[in-house]
C-alpha cells in the first residue's frame, strides 16, 4: 500500500536515457547523488542554532553529465513537477560576475551551487537531473538537488573535499538564489547521512552525533499530505524574524542560549506572538536532546510522546501546521503500534513522519486513508547514506 520509489540505479538509468535523447550519442561520464531527508524532531530550531534530529532518506536526486570544452552549461531536469522550461542553457561569466537567479525556478538551485562552488572557475558541462524526492513535500528536494550538484561538480573539478564546507556552500546557494533563509540542517544531513542512523546535529557548532536507528522491528512512515507549500512566501522569513526579535529582547545571540525562565521573566516585553514563537523553539531544542537520548535507549514510547508534543507546539505556538497535517497525525495516533507522529519540514502542508512497529504499517496506512480527506502518498523508509559520487558502467 506504500508507494514504491525508484532505486539509485533506476534513477541513473532514467537520467542517462534523457541525456542520450538531449545530447545524442555522447554518453555521460560523471554521476553523483544526494538524499532528501526527514526530520524526526527539532523543527524550526536549526536557524536558532539549536539541535535537530534528521535522517537521510532513500529518496535521492541524481545528476549525470560530462564536462565540455567551452564556458557553456546546459542542464536538463527529468522532474515532472519542476517549472518550465525543463532545459536551461547559459554561459559562465568570464569576468567572474555573479550568475543571476531567474526562471525557471528549479535552475536557481543549480546556479547558486555554481556561484558558491569552492574551487572556481567551474568548467562548462552538460548535465541531467533525475529525482525521487517529491517537490514541496517538506523532504528537502532543494537541499538534495544542491548537494547532488555540488558533488557532481567535485568530480569535474575537485575542491578540498571538506564536508562541512560543502553543506555551508549549498546553504548559501539557497539563501542567495532561492531567497529562502534556511538553516543548515537540510544540506548537512544530505552530506553527512549514515545508513542505519539518525543524526543529532548541533546547528551552532556544526558537530553531529550518529544515533542508531536500525531496529528491524521499527520503521519510519512518511505520509505526504499532497498539499503543497512554498517557503518563500512571507511566513518562513517572518518566523525567523520573530525568533531573532525574541533573542534580541532576551539579550541572547540566539534562542539556543535562552531558557524558559529567561522567557517568562521577559514576557511583559514580548508581544504575545513573539512569546509563542520563542517558547516553541526553546522547548523544541530541549525536546530534541531528550528524544535523541530516548532513541539511544530504545525508549520508543518516550520518543513518540515527544514527537506528538512537538507537533502540538508547531500547531499551537509556532502556527505552521494546517488542517491536513493535523488530520494525518490524529489518524496515525489512533492505531495500535504507532509510537508517535508529527508534521515535519517547514509546514503549511507537506509531510508527517510517524514512528511505528513494522507490523503496524498496513493497518496504519489503511486507517489514515480512511480518515484523511485528501489523497495521501506513503513512503516506508529507513535511514540511508549521504551524498556520494557514483560510478557509471
Amino acid at each position: 500500500m506504500a508507494s514504491s520509489f525508484p532505486s539509485v540505479p533506476e534513477l541513473v538509468a532514467a537520467a542517462r536515457r534523457l541525456y542520450g535523447h538531449e545530447f545524442g550519442e555522447e554518453a555521460p561520464l560523471t554521476a553523483a547523488c544526494a538524499p532528501g531527508r526527514v526530520n524526526l524532531i527539532g523543527e524550526h530550531t536549526d536557524y536558532n542554532q539549536g539541535f535537530v534530529l534528521p535522517m537521510a532518506l532513500p529518496l535521492v536526486t541524481v545528476v549525470v553529465g560530462c564536462q565540455t570544452s567551452g564556458p557553456e552549461i546546459t542542464v536538463v531536469t527529468a522532474t515532472e513537477d519542476a517549472d518550465e522550461p525543463r532545459r536551461v542553457d547559459f554561459r559562465l561569466p568570464s569576468d567572474g560576475s555573479p550568475l543571476p537567479p531567474g526562471l525557471p525556478r528549479w535552475a536557481n538551485y543549480v546556479k547558486g551551487v555554481i556561484q558558491h562552488y569552492r574551487a572556481p572557475p567551474v568548467p562548462g558541462f552538460r548535465a541531467v537531473i533525475a529525482s525521487s524526492v517529491p517537490l514541496g513535500g517538506g523532504l528537502s528536494s532543494s537541499a538534495s538537488l544542491e548537494v547532488a550538484f555540488y558533488t557532481f561538480l567535485q568530480q569535474l573539478k575537485p575542491d578540498d573535499g571538506d564536508k562541512v564546507s560543502t553543506a555551508l556552500a549549498c546553504q548559501k546557494a539557497e539563501h542567495t538564489h532561492a531567497a529562502v533563509p534556511c538553516g543548515i540542517m537540510d544540506q548537512f544531513v544530505s552530506v553527512f547521512g549514515q545508513e542505519g542512523h539518525a543524526l543529532l546535529i548541533d546547528c551552532r557548532s556544526l558537530e553531529s552525533t550518529p544515533v542508531p536507528l536500525a531496529d528491524p522491528s521499527l520503521v519510519i512512515l512518511i505520509t505526504n499530505s499532497n498539499v503543497k507549500h512554498s517557503l518563500t512566501g512571507s511566513e518562513y522569513p517572518m518566523r525567523r524574524r520573530q525568533c531573532e526579535e525574541a533573542a534580541s529582547i532576551l539579550g541572547k545571540d540566539s534562542l539556543r542560549d535562552a531558557t524558559i525562565k529567561d522567557l517568562e521573566e521577559a514576557r511583559d516585553r514580548l508581544s504575545g506572538i513573539t512569546y509563542q514563537r520563542a517558547r516553541h523553539v526553546i522547548e523544541e531544542i530541549e525536546r530534541t536532546v531528550q528524544a535523541a537520548e530516548a532513541l539511544k535507549r530504545g525508549a520508543y514510547k518516550e520518543f513518540g510522546k515527544l514527537m506528538v508534543e512537538s507537533h502540538n507546539s508547531l500547531r499551537d505556538l509556532y502556527e505552521v501546521s494546517c488542517r491536513e497535517l493535523d488530520e494525518l497525525v490524529s489518524a496515525a495516533m489512533e492505531v495500535q503500534g504507532v509510537f508517535g507522529s508529527r508534521m515535519t519540514g517547514g509546514g503549511f502542508g507537506g509531510c508527517t513522519v510517524t514512528l511505528l512497529q513494522a507490523d503496524a504499517i498496513d493497518r496504519t496506512i489503511l486507517h489514515v486513508k480512511e480518515q484523511y480527506g485528501g489523497t495521501p502518498t506513503f513512503y516506508v523508509t529507513t535511514p540511508s547514506e549521504g551524498a556520494r559520487a557514483l560510478s557509471l558502467p
